[in-house]
């Protein structure tokens, strides 16, 4: 079977109960945008996909992909994958819009977890201090921090047994080696409940937008043993550097390149040591606590072992 027939496999399985489309019309799809237009597969089942959505009146969030995997919440280090947890509701938020029924802290033996349960999915209410079984729920990111929506086909399930939720903070003390792409000024997509990053002013679900400017870091931060990633979001990336986001914006307006932004803060952190604590959402330290170290920072040997990872 074709790469191109797999992946038109794949969408015709989610699009099935809702549209009347064939296989061929999926593959037929795909083929024109990678073999015509070279787009490349990612991009082009995203792009098919989406298309179905709006035909189906569907959000992407109503899709099962049938084949979710049950794992802990350390493991959620990729957004848009299916999954499975078993997990206690630590805390109740109030939700900030209308389209959200509930939204808190999700728990388990190997940390914590933003949730969100979507109104229209019309799912029985978690309470605080119950332990669920969540089949079918959506992961998500959002500088470094990972969450899980609930929608219309999430199982919920609750469980009469008692679950001991672990202590997700880490503490870092050492060199920062590499400041990774993705870092500096950046655009993230302005919808509703929706921030990915933009790349080349797309968002992987809602197309071209007209994006809104963030500024983070990710980093790597070397403790002599092993190498850490660190995301340091907005707040964390103007107390380390000093530089504001519109002082960026206006620094990136004056040179007509984002880059620059990202240079001028490498320039000042990397090779540089640090003491950083914070909650661990999947691979990465998300930095709450920051603190300069002295220590023997040779920037040439730093950067040679960066270049190296």
């Amino acid at each position: 079977m074709s790469d191109v027939r797999q992946h038109a496999d794949d969408i015709h399985d989610q699009f099935s109960d809702h549209l009347d489309v064939t296989v061929e019309d999926v593959e037929e799809r795909l083929a024109t945008l990678v073999d015509e237009y070279k787009v490349p597969m990612d991009e082009a089942r995203r792009s098919v996909t989406n298309h179905y959505l709006e035909e189906a009146g569907l959000d992407r969030e109503d899709l099962s992909s049938g084949s979710s995997e049950a794992v802990n919440v350390e493991e959620v280090d990729e957004p848009e994958e299916w999954v499975d947890l078993t997990a206690k509701v630590i805390e109740l938020w109030d939700p900030r819009s209308d389209a959200v029924a509930q939204v808190g802290l999700l728990g388990d033996p190997t940390g914590t977890i933003k949730f969100t349960k979507w109104a229209k999915s019309e799912l029985p209410a978690l309470e605080e201090g119950g332990v669920y079984s969540l089949q079918n729920v959506v992961t998500d990111e959002y500088q470094g921090r990972y969450s899980v929506k609930l929608n219309s086909t999430t199982i919920i399930e609750e469980l009469e047994e008692e679950l001991e939720v672990g202590d997700d903070t880490s503490e870092i003390e050492g060199a920062l080696v590499d400041m990774q792409s993705g870092s500096g000024l950046i655009k993230r997509c302005p919808k509703e409940d929706c921030t990915r990053v933009l790349q080349n002013g797309r968002c992987n679900e809602h197309g071209e937008v007209e994006g809104e400017f963030d500024l983070r870091i990710k980093a790597v931060v070397d403790d002599g043993l092993d190498a850490h990633e660190v995301i340091f979001d907005k707040d964390a990336t103007e107390e380390l550097t000093g530089l504001s986001l519109e002082e960026a914006k206006d620094m990136a307006m004056d040179a007509l390149d984002t880059t620059v932004v990202a240079d001028e803060i490498a320039d000042d952190i990397v090779g540089t040591y640090y003491r950083i604590e914070g909650p661990t959402f999947g691979r990465y330290v998300l930095a709450d606590d920051v603190s300069e170290l002295d220590g023997p920072a040779d920037a040439e040997q730093l950067l040679i072992k960066a270049r190296s990872m």
